[in-house]
Protein backbone atom coordinates (compact mmCIF):
# COMPACT_ATOMS: atom_id res chain seq x y z
CA UNK A 1 0.00 0.00 0.00
CA UNK A 2 2.82 2.46 0.84
CA UNK A 3 4.31 1.95 -2.62
CA UNK A 4 1.07 3.07 -4.31
CA UNK A 5 0.80 6.11 -2.02
CA UNK A 6 4.40 6.99 -2.90
CA UNK A 7 3.68 6.63 -6.64
CA UNK A 8 0.51 8.74 -6.32
CA UNK A 9 2.49 11.44 -4.46
CA UNK A 10 5.18 11.32 -7.12
CA UNK A 11 2.82 11.67 -10.10
CA UNK A 12 0.60 14.29 -8.44
CA UNK A 13 3.61 16.37 -7.35
CA UNK A 14 5.01 16.31 -10.91
CA UNK A 15 1.63 17.45 -12.21
CA UNK A 16 1.22 20.19 -9.58
CA UNK A 17 4.79 21.39 -10.09
CA UNK A 18 4.18 21.69 -13.85
CA UNK A 19 0.85 23.50 -13.65
CA UNK A 20 1.90 25.91 -10.90
CA UNK A 21 5.21 26.66 -12.58
CA UNK A 22 3.46 27.36 -15.92
CA UNK A 23 1.32 30.02 -14.23
CA UNK A 24 4.40 31.54 -12.56
CA UNK A 25 5.93 32.13 -15.99
CA UNK A 26 3.32 34.70 -16.98
CA UNK A 27 3.90 37.77 -14.77
CA UNK A 28 3.69 40.28 -17.62
CA UNK A 29 0.37 38.87 -18.86
CA UNK A 30 -1.06 38.61 -15.34
CA UNK A 31 0.04 42.18 -14.57
CA UNK A 32 -2.43 43.42 -17.20
CA UNK A 33 -5.23 42.20 -14.91
CA UNK A 34 -3.60 42.28 -11.46
CA UNK A 35 -1.19 45.19 -11.76
CA UNK A 36 2.08 45.05 -9.82
CA UNK A 37 0.69 42.34 -7.51
CA UNK A 38 1.19 39.87 -10.38
CA UNK A 39 4.95 39.90 -9.88
CA UNK A 40 4.67 38.96 -6.19
CA UNK A 41 1.99 36.42 -7.05
CA UNK A 42 4.30 34.75 -9.61
CA UNK A 43 7.16 34.74 -7.10
CA UNK A 44 4.92 32.92 -4.60
CA UNK A 45 3.82 30.48 -7.29
CA UNK A 46 7.47 29.67 -8.05
CA UNK A 47 8.12 28.96 -4.38
CA UNK A 48 5.11 26.62 -4.22
CA UNK A 49 6.20 24.95 -7.50
CA UNK A 50 9.68 24.44 -6.01
CA UNK A 51 8.11 22.64 -3.05
CA UNK A 52 6.29 20.23 -5.35
CA UNK A 53 9.45 19.75 -7.43
CA UNK A 54 11.26 18.75 -4.22
CA UNK A 55 8.55 16.17 -3.48
CA UNK A 56 8.89 14.94 -7.09
CA UNK A 57 12.59 14.33 -6.44
CA UNK A 58 12.22 12.73 -2.99
CA UNK A 59 9.39 10.31 -3.82
CA UNK A 60 11.35 8.43 -6.53
CA UNK A 61 14.17 7.94 -3.99
CA UNK A 62 11.61 6.27 -1.71
CA UNK A 63 11.09 3.83 -4.61
CA UNK A 64 14.22 2.05 -3.31
CA UNK A 65 12.28 0.98 -0.21
CA UNK A 66 8.77 0.97 -1.67
CA UNK A 67 8.94 -0.40 -5.22
CA UNK A 68 5.82 -1.64 -6.98
CA UNK A 69 6.77 -5.24 -7.85
CA UNK A 70 4.94 -5.22 -11.22
CA UNK A 71 6.82 -2.02 -12.22
CA UNK A 72 10.19 -2.78 -10.66
CA UNK A 73 12.10 -3.26 -13.91
CA UNK A 74 15.84 -3.24 -13.21
CA UNK A 75 18.24 -1.74 -15.76
CA UNK A 76 21.57 -3.03 -14.44
CA UNK A 77 22.57 -6.07 -12.44
CA UNK A 78 25.20 -3.89 -10.77
CA UNK A 79 23.21 -1.11 -9.03
CA UNK A 80 26.23 1.22 -8.82
CA UNK A 81 26.55 1.34 -12.62
CA UNK A 82 23.36 3.43 -12.88
CA UNK A 83 24.64 5.67 -10.11
CA UNK A 84 27.91 6.32 -11.99
CA UNK A 85 26.08 7.03 -15.27
CA UNK A 86 23.63 9.35 -13.57
CA UNK A 87 26.48 11.27 -11.91
CA UNK A 88 28.05 11.73 -15.35
CA UNK A 89 24.76 13.42 -16.35
CA UNK A 90 24.04 15.24 -13.07
CA UNK A 91 27.41 17.00 -12.77
CA UNK A 92 27.39 18.90 -16.11
CA UNK A 93 23.63 19.47 -15.75
CA UNK A 94 24.15 20.92 -12.28
CA UNK A 95 26.95 23.17 -13.53
CA UNK A 96 24.70 24.47 -16.32
CA UNK A 97 21.87 25.15 -13.86
CA UNK A 98 24.26 26.92 -11.48
CA UNK A 99 25.61 29.20 -14.24
CA UNK A 100 22.06 29.92 -15.45
CA UNK A 101 20.86 30.79 -11.94
CA UNK A 102 23.93 32.95 -11.31
CA UNK A 103 23.48 34.87 -14.58
CA UNK A 104 19.70 35.26 -14.12
CA UNK A 105 20.13 36.43 -10.53
CA UNK A 106 16.98 37.09 -8.50
CA UNK A 107 14.80 36.60 -11.58
CA UNK A 108 15.15 32.82 -11.13
CA UNK A 109 12.72 32.81 -8.20
CA UNK A 110 11.53 36.40 -8.07
CA UNK A 111 10.39 37.84 -11.42
CA UNK A 112 10.50 41.61 -11.61
CA UNK A 113 9.31 44.07 -14.23
CA UNK A 114 12.56 46.02 -13.67
CA UNK A 115 14.68 43.05 -14.79
CA UNK A 116 16.55 43.62 -18.02
CA UNK A 117 17.48 40.85 -20.42
CA UNK A 118 20.47 39.14 -18.91
CA UNK A 119 23.83 38.21 -20.41
CA UNK A 120 26.45 35.62 -19.53
CA UNK A 121 25.42 32.14 -20.62
CA UNK A 122 22.15 33.62 -21.89
CA UNK A 123 24.16 35.13 -24.75
CA UNK A 124 24.60 31.56 -26.01
CA UNK A 125 21.36 29.75 -25.04
CA UNK A 126 17.99 31.11 -23.99
CA UNK A 127 17.16 28.42 -21.41
CA UNK A 128 20.37 27.15 -19.75
CA UNK A 129 18.60 26.09 -16.53
CA UNK A 130 16.16 23.98 -18.53
CA UNK A 131 19.00 22.56 -20.64
CA UNK A 132 20.75 21.47 -17.43
CA UNK A 133 17.59 20.10 -15.83
CA UNK A 134 16.32 18.24 -18.91
CA UNK A 135 18.66 15.21 -18.75
CA UNK A 136 18.60 15.13 -14.94
CA UNK A 137 15.04 13.79 -14.77
CA UNK A 138 15.74 10.52 -16.64
CA UNK A 139 19.14 10.36 -14.92
CA UNK A 140 17.30 10.12 -11.60
CA UNK A 141 15.65 6.93 -12.89
CA UNK A 142 19.09 5.63 -13.90
CA UNK A 143 20.46 6.37 -10.44
CA UNK A 144 17.60 4.37 -8.94
CA UNK A 145 18.13 1.53 -11.46
CA UNK A 146 14.51 1.63 -12.65
CA UNK A 147 13.32 1.45 -16.27
CA UNK A 148 9.87 2.49 -15.10
CA UNK A 149 11.19 5.75 -13.60
CA UNK A 150 13.44 6.43 -16.61
CA UNK A 151 10.47 6.03 -18.99
CA UNK A 152 8.03 8.00 -16.82
CA UNK A 153 10.45 10.89 -16.22
CA UNK A 154 11.50 10.98 -19.90
CA UNK A 155 7.86 11.18 -21.02
CA UNK A 156 7.23 13.92 -18.45
CA UNK A 157 10.22 16.04 -19.48
CA UNK A 158 9.56 15.62 -23.22
CA UNK A 159 5.98 16.89 -22.76
CA UNK A 160 6.72 19.51 -20.07
CA UNK A 161 9.77 21.25 -21.61
CA UNK A 162 8.35 22.57 -24.91
CA UNK A 163 5.10 23.68 -23.24
CA UNK A 164 7.03 25.47 -20.48
CA UNK A 165 9.35 27.18 -22.98
CA UNK A 166 6.39 28.24 -25.13
CA UNK A 167 4.57 29.94 -22.23
CA UNK A 168 7.72 31.52 -20.81
CA UNK A 169 8.79 32.96 -24.15
CA UNK A 170 5.33 34.38 -24.88
CA UNK A 171 5.60 36.31 -21.64
CA UNK A 172 9.18 37.37 -22.33
CA UNK A 173 8.10 38.77 -25.70
CA UNK A 174 5.35 40.67 -23.87
CA UNK A 175 8.00 42.06 -21.48
CA UNK A 176 10.87 42.80 -23.85
CA UNK A 177 9.14 43.10 -27.25
CA UNK A 178 11.24 43.21 -30.40
CA UNK A 179 14.48 42.88 -28.43
CA UNK A 180 13.42 39.40 -27.37
CA UNK A 181 12.25 38.48 -30.89
CA UNK A 182 15.70 39.41 -32.21
CA UNK A 183 17.30 37.45 -29.39
CA UNK A 184 15.25 34.39 -30.39
CA UNK A 185 16.57 34.65 -33.94
CA UNK A 186 20.22 34.77 -32.91
CA UNK A 187 20.30 32.51 -29.83
CA UNK A 188 19.45 28.81 -29.56
CA UNK A 189 16.72 27.58 -27.21
CA UNK A 190 18.60 24.78 -25.41
CA UNK A 191 21.77 24.54 -27.50
CA UNK A 192 23.95 27.29 -28.99
CA UNK A 193 23.14 28.16 -32.59
CA UNK A 194 25.85 27.50 -35.13
CA UNK A 195 26.59 30.88 -36.57
CA UNK A 196 27.48 31.21 -40.24
CA UNK A 197 30.66 33.12 -40.95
Amino acid sequence: MYEWINLALFVSSLFLFSVIYFFSLRPAKLSEKMGDKAWIFCKNLRLVASFFELIAVVTPILWIWFPIPALDWRIFNLWWLGLVLSLAIFIPGGVLIYIGVKDAGKETLSPSKETEMYGGIYNHIRHPQTAGELPMFPALGLALNSWFLVILLTVFIVIYTPIMIYFEEKDLIRRFGDSYREYQKTTGTLFPKIRKK
